[in-house]
């Protein structure tokens, strides 16, 4: 995003800080105009634009630095929030319905960045380690286990998702931003057991695979890809990919340029904005929505084909992170700027 920083971590967490330092200067601003001003969107209310026949609304206030969402069996919204760099005020909050108050119900995690309920358990991917909380009563879990904890030298924990088959899927970002790491965990998506037994590699060679979302009803696993920020206006934009078990997208090498380095490499379902911090991704009716939180746009992308291009389809979100896709079909997203979460859903 901002310049020769060889040796800055490539998490999501590392761009908000370099975006927040004044981001103007590598030409990709929040406020884009073009983000404000695309003619296919329309006034949809509270603040924002997007398509027409859409109703947008606040759904809550309160949490700023919101990172993830998840919704359980009663459709309740668990929000992670995570700050840039002072960890103390991270969490994990409940917001029962529409308008409620947001209930703080998990302290003592830091910079936690993905979210996930599964078999009656909440899973919370947090710096260096995955906790699972279970025994839920009232606003008090009865108990919490670390199911996984990972050695230094790697980069961030980022989205985390159960997958069909019963394991949970997570992305962790790379140690550097273009530097090949010695850890086998950094760049990678792994997968594992509830009890965070059996850790197995699913993917490599992914600078920063933040968001993750299976396609309903299939074993398609999508994910939101930042790419390196030494490159600057060479960059080709960030990435919507789908992701086999097995692929190896060969970070640093390989970031889409034609050549040798990216010989035999997965090709990127989409292409995204360029310096976008992609964020997280969610199946919203026929299409993948992606966040990105630098432009202040969601973008949708079509999931029919082999290949797909990607619109605007929600603009006036300043930092838009958080996605999830409510079991009546509504949209949730949240604004890592401002607190705000917004219900957006057909009129």
């Amino acid at each position: 995003m901002a310049g020769p920083r060889a040796r800055r971590g490539a998490s999501l967490r590392a761009l908000f800080v370099v975006a927040l330092g004044g981001l103007a200067l590598a030409g990709c601003a929040a406020g884009d105009p073009k983000a404000a001003s695309d003619p296919a969107l329309v006034p949809i209310g509270a603040g924002l634009r997007g398509p027409s026949g859409f109703a947008a609304s606040v759904y809550a206030t309160g949490l700023p630095t919101a990172s993830a969402f998840a919704i359980d069996a009663r459709g309740r919204l668990w929000v992670t929030t995570s700050a840039a760099s002072d960890h103390r005020r991270d969490g994990v909050w409940m917001v029962a319905r529409a308008g409620a108050r947001p209930v703080k119900v998990i302290s003592g995690v830091r910079g936690p960045l993905g979210l996930a309920w599964h078999r009656g358990r909440l899973y919370v991917a947090s710096l260096g380690r995955v906790d699972a909380f279970s025994g839920l009563r009232g606003t008090r879990f009865a108990e919490r286990t670390t199911i996984l904890t990972e050695p230094r030298g790697h980069g961030w924990n980022n989205g985390i998702v159960a997958a069909p088959d019963g394991r949970l899927v997570m992305g962790i970002s790379s140690a550097c931003d273009h530097c090949a790491s010695t850890s086998k965990w950094s760049a990678t998506i792994i997968s594992f057991r509830p009890d965070g037994s059996d850790v197995r590699l699913y993917a490599k060679g992914i600078r920063a695979p933040y968001g993750l979302a299976y396609v309903r009803g299939t074993s398609e696993l999508l994910v939101s890809m930042n790419q390196r920020d030494d490159l600057g206006t060479r960059t080709p934009g960030d990435w919507l990919a789908r992701v086999s078990p097995g692929d190896d997208w060969r970070f640093p090498d390989c970031y889409g340029q034609r050549g040798g380095a990216c010989t035999g490499v997965p090709r990127p379902f989409a292409i995204l904005d360029r310096h976008a911090a992609a964020g997280a991704v969610t199946v919203f009716g026929q299409a993948a929505l992606v966040a990105e939180w630098q432009t202040g746009r969601v973008l949708q992308v079509p999931l029919a084909g082999s290949a797909s291009k990607a619109t605007p389809f929600l603009t006036g979100v300043r930092n838009p992170l958080a996605l999830a896709t409510t079991r009546d079909g509504a949209l949730l997203v949240g604004d890592w700027g401002t607190g705000r979460i917004y219900r957006i859903a057909k009129r």
